[in-house]
């Protein structure tokens, strides 16, 4: 296994490699690109430290590689302008104010439901096409997996939680079991790409391979970071030979799959469409053939699956357009009169809610996003330790004394040409770990719940009489039994005890 966890044989050939011990050569070669770059960039300050002979030679060359391999000296500046340029026009913002080039609007795009019985056949249709490119081996699963459970009172990555299904199966182990299911049942390979973090890619990548990788294809990359940095745009130095750093937000995706040639590997495989999605559903399908199968019918080059809001005042970003662009509108830039509007259905029409649940075609992301990596940055005002050479310490603060750049990874969606959305049943497709146990949503108690009653949902379908307690929350259909309800039929008019694991 090499140093980044990456465990197929077919793995992107540039993975971070381990690096050889000091080398004076390599030190002073680095020492002078490292500081014409960074006089430059006016960041000449990070290397203040390097003429003390009491730091480590070793520890030097690392904190030089570390600028070298990571840190974009060049960029920075205008990743920061582009942001506080943002945060200052949010700050003014009024939304029942604004100018034609950045009018909400409700998404003009196609758009479908899983609970419209009109569009049965629309969604049958999206089915087969997307289980066909399965099966044609065009279709990734794409995990963001980067978070910890800290939250959640759980000391390691979120996809290593265990909700307390009676197989105590992991997050990441019924999104792997889903995805084997698919392969086999469409007859092709659905490779596995898990973006991890700093934080968690060790503790993840072992996991796995203890794991066998659960008898699926998964490929392992990190998630990028970028320098916390003063209002004025100095990157804040933790100890004199480490630069205080955090990860890029979850748009770091996109910077990341360059990176780690995950786009090349893909590229390789035959792949044409993928599917992302983050680490805290466990009711998520991977590589779902309707959402799937829906966009690439509808000639999407980008897709968001979305769950309809319940009330006007439920706090959840929304698919919309902006300027003529779809993009997803966070709650707080639209109206009270916006938020309560229906349409003749009944339904909001700003209700297309979003749960990091998207489709693009290899395409897109390829010539479209990457070519547009830099312009996506966002501030985030934080309490960030910063090394004192006076007490010769690491100091935390009490206030805010720096920023940290983040994206996210709905920022690509105004490049899209042809967006198409779906919406879903929440009770079937959405259970968010996100809160400790014991909470009354978003925890593992009230995912569990819902994941147990899709599965007596799921017999039900099938033709089975449930009877015992019809409430338990440890009902459970394997993920290797079925992917989606189908594949029940053996129990058709057959009584079946709740709770059951099949």
């Amino acid at each position: 296994m090499s140093p980044l966890g990456c465990l197929t044989p077919r793995s992107p050939s540039n993975c971070v490699q381990q690096k050889p011990n000091f080398t004076m050569s390599e030190y002073e070669g680095l020492l002078s690109s490292i500081t014409a770059r960074c006089k430059a960039a006016g960041q000449s300050h990070i290397l203040a430290h390097l003429p003390d002979s009491a730091i480590p030679q070793a520890d030097k060359l690392a904190f030089l590689r570390s600028i070298d391999d990571g840190v974009p000296l060049e960029k920075l500046d205008g990743y920061l302008k582009g942001a506080l340029e943002e945060e200052e026009f949010l700050k003014n913002f009024d939304p029942a104010n604004v100018p034609a080039s950045e009018a909400i609007e409700p998404f003009a795009g196609e758009t479908a439901s899983t609970t419209n019985e009109a569009q049965a056949g629309l969604l049958k249709e999206s089915y087969d096409a997307g289980f066909a490119a399965a099966g044609k081996g065009e279709v990734a699963a794409l995990l963001l997996a980067g978070g910890q459970g800290t939250r959640l009172g759980y000391d390691g990555p979120k996809g290593m939680y265990d909700i307390g299904l009676p197989s105590h199966k992991t997050l990441f182990q019924l999104m792997a079991e889903r995805i084997k299911k698919l392969s086999e049942m469409s007859g092709g390979k659905v490779p596995f790409y898990i973006m991890t973090s700093p934080l968690n890619h060790k503790a993840t990548t072992e996991y796995f391979a203890k794991n066998d990788n659960f008898g699926i294809d998964v490929t392992f990359f990190p998630q990028g970071t970028l320098p916390a940095i003063t209002p004025e745009g100095k990157m804040i130095l933790e100890t004199p030979t480490k630069l205080a750093v955090a990860p890029d937000g979850n748009g770091g995706i996109y910077p990341a799959l360059v990176k780690h040639g995950i786009i090349e590997d893909m590229k390789s495989r035959g792949i044409k469409y993928i599917h992302a999605f983050g680490v805290d559903n466990a009711l998520v399908k991977p590589a779902d053939p309707t959402f799937v199968g829906y966009c690439v019918k509808q000639d999407a080059d980008v897709g968001n699956k979305v769950l309809w809001k319940t009330s006007p005042g439920e706090k959840v970003g929304v698919v919309a357009s902006k300027g003529g662009k779809p993009c997803i509108v966070e709650y707080s830039d639209i109206s009270k009169e916006m938020s309560e509007r229906r349409g003749e259905d009944g339904r909001l029409v700003f209700g297309a809610g979003n749960i990091c649940n998207h489709f693009y075609t290899l395409d897109f992301l390829e010539n479209t996003i990457v070519p547009n990596l830099g312009s996506m940055y966002h501030i985030a005002r934080k309490k960030i330790p910063y090394y004192d050479a006076d007490a010769k310490e690491t100091v935390k603060p009490t206030a805010n004394n720096g920023i940290k750049l983040e994206s996210f990874i709905f920022d690509v969606f105004p490049l899209s040409k042809r967006m198409a959305v779906l919406d879903v049943a929440r009770v079937e497709e959405f259970s968010p770990v996100k809160n400790p146990p014991g909470t009354d949503s978003d925890s593992p108690d009230t995912a569990r719940a819902l994941f147990s009653g899709v599965a007596r949902m799921w017999l039900e379908r099938a033709g089975a009489k449930l009877v015992g307690d019809l409430e338990s929350d440890q009902c459970e259909v394997s993920p290797l039994k079925s992917f989606g309800g189908e594949g029940l039929g053996e129990y058709e008019g057959k009584e079946v005890s709740c709770p059951f694991s099949i």
